[in-house]
């Protein structure tokens, strides 16, 4: 009987072991694809990501999220990425060498050739808390409300792209940034997150940020940006010639264009440039 438990335990043990060496084998087969991404993608990339686990179930998706900005910089310090999708084309130029030199100043190339695409469009809101304690209704009265009133707007850092197109705005009803600020009449988040979390928690009394961001986190969008305004707001995207798995890369930047990643684009506001 004692021979016969030990037997049996033996054979549980093995079998474990091959249970073991089985997960492990799966594990080991997935490609890790490292994607560098808009923070203002968070939603939709993770979302898109289970779709894709379908269709490719040996490659699992690494998203870093952050401003195109910081982004761009731990690329170029050497941050492992394959792919990287940024919410303004300034940053992606400072990447490509094929790029004015007034942009891509330190001659960068990490961008590979024929990969980089426009993928999509967003557009420039402007929200408020709940109840909209300042009755701000549209970017006119958002400029008088700064030029004559006691109010807080927030807007992203001049690094990062939804600060870059709340700058134009600015510029383009003639207000002086500085000016505002040193007024206390603007506070900065580092990211579009960032400044959503800001009017979400009606820490500020508006401010700007992309209609996917607004979508996201249920905010009151009380007008929109014109391309007079600021521009277009395109999300360029570009396999990285540092990146260790390209041609993988190549194939989910493939999968991002198709209708069944749009849809997840568009329900969130995001289009086709």
């Amino acid at each position: 009987m004692k021979k016969m438990i030990t037997m049996a335990l033996v054979l549980v043990m093995a079998f474990a072991v091959t249970a073991c060496d089985n997960s492990d084998d799966k594990s080991a087969g997935q490609t890790e694809l490292f994607i560098s991404a808009a923070a203002s993608m968070t939603e939709t990339l993770e979302e898109i990501a289970d779709l894709y686990a379908i269709v490719e179930p040996n490659v699992k998706l690494v998203f870093t999220f952050d401003s195109s900005g910081t982004l761009k910089t731990q690329i170029q310090e050497g941050a492992e990425c394959d792919l990287f999708i940024s919410a303004g084309q300034k940053q992606m130029d400072q990447l490509d060498i094929t790029a004015s030199e007034t942009v891509n100043t330190e001659k960068l190339d990490f961008v590979k050739d024929t990969t980089r695409i426009n993928l999509l469009e967003n557009r420039v809101t402007l929200v408020v808390p709940e109840n909209n304690p300042k009755n701000i209704n549209s970017f006119n009265g958002l400029k008088d409300a700064l030029s004559n009133g006691n109010i807080l707007m927030a807007m992203g850092n001049s690094d990062v792209p939804v600060g870059q197109y709340t700058q134009k705005i600015l510029e383009y009803f003639q207000l002086n940034e500085q000016t505002l600020a040193t007024s206390g009449k603007i506070t900065y988040g580092s990211n579009v997150k960032e400044v959503t979390t800001q009017v979400s928690e009606a820490s500020v009394d508006c401010g700007v940020i992309y209609c996917t961001d607004a979508f996201s986190a249920k905010l009151t969008v009380v007008d929109y940006a014109t391309t007079e305004m600021c521009g277009q707001v395109i999300y360029p995207a570009a396999v990285l010639k540092t990146g260790k798995n390209q041609e993988t890369a190549q194939k989910f930047l493939d999968y991002l264009a198709t209708g069944e990643a749009m849809a997840v684009f568009e329900k969130v506001g995001f289009s086709k440039p």
